[in-house]
């Protein structure tokens, strides 16, 4: 039997929203509440990379399990809410869970925040920006390195052929050019949304598109078992 691989970005391709921001949106909550105010979040002026990086300093000190639990409580809020969710791509995943294939996050925000959605979505593998800690586990604010563009493509690559798939037979799913390394890698690559440049790479060559339609899980709990 052919292994198959769907590797699915997650910001704005599964999840109807950015991750990394609206977990900042929560952690600033927290914040307050400890009579702390919270640092200004830079979201633009430099590249992805570069914004990618500067925001995970912002955690520098933090114990590595506060943060995660954190993640977690963040998206036990995220999970309910009425637009949490892309439907189409939710339904693209199902579809390839029940040929049989193996399924995969990838993406530039932190494992810790992809690893409650994985779970929640029954994904078996999580390929995302590790932050890194000290010999105590305590976040430095420094990243291995940001699973952007050029990183994603090679984890992409590397996984497949790690789980002995061959790219050709793979699926992949993205919403913003900064994907396309990732997508030009699989031999079926899906356009989520309405990104121009991605938009009329994939047009160029004939590639599937999803929509946008948000969903939310029935009663505040995904159905997706």
């Amino acid at each position: 039997m052919t292994r198959r691989i769907a590797f699915f970005d997650l910001d704005e391709t599964l999840l109807a929203g950015k991750s990394m921001l609206a977990f900042w949106r929560h952690w600033s909550v927290l914040l307050v509440r400890e009579g702390r105010t919270p640092p200004e979040l830079r979201v633009t002026g430099a590249d992805r990379e570069t914004l990618n990086r500067d925001y995970f300093t912002h955690f520098a000190g933090v114990p590595l399990a506060r943060f995660e639990a954190a993640a977690r409580r963040w998206y036990a809020d995220h999970r309910r809410q009425r637009r949490a969710y892309l439907a189409e791509s939710l339904e693209a995943l199902e579809r390839h869970r029940a040929a049989g294939h193996e399924i995969a996050v990838v993406s530039g925000s932190g494992a810790a925040l992809v690893r409650p959605v994985a779970e929640d979505l029954g994904v078996r593998h999580v390929l995302a920006t590790e932050q890194l800690t000290d010999g105590r586990g305590i976040l430095t604010g420094e990243v291995r390195r940001p699973l952007i563009g050029a990183a994603k493509g090679e984890s992409v690559a590397a996984l497949a052929e790690r789980r002995g798939a061959r790219a050709r037979d793979c699926f992949a799913y993205g919403d913003h050019s900064s994907d396309l390394p990732m997508l030009s890698v699989v031999g079926h690559p899906v356009v989520v949304g309405d990104d121009p440049v991605l938009r009329a790479h994939g047009a160029a060559r004939g590639w599937a598109t999803l929509g946008t339609r948000a969903r939310a899980g029935r009663g505040g709990v995904l159905a997706v078992n």
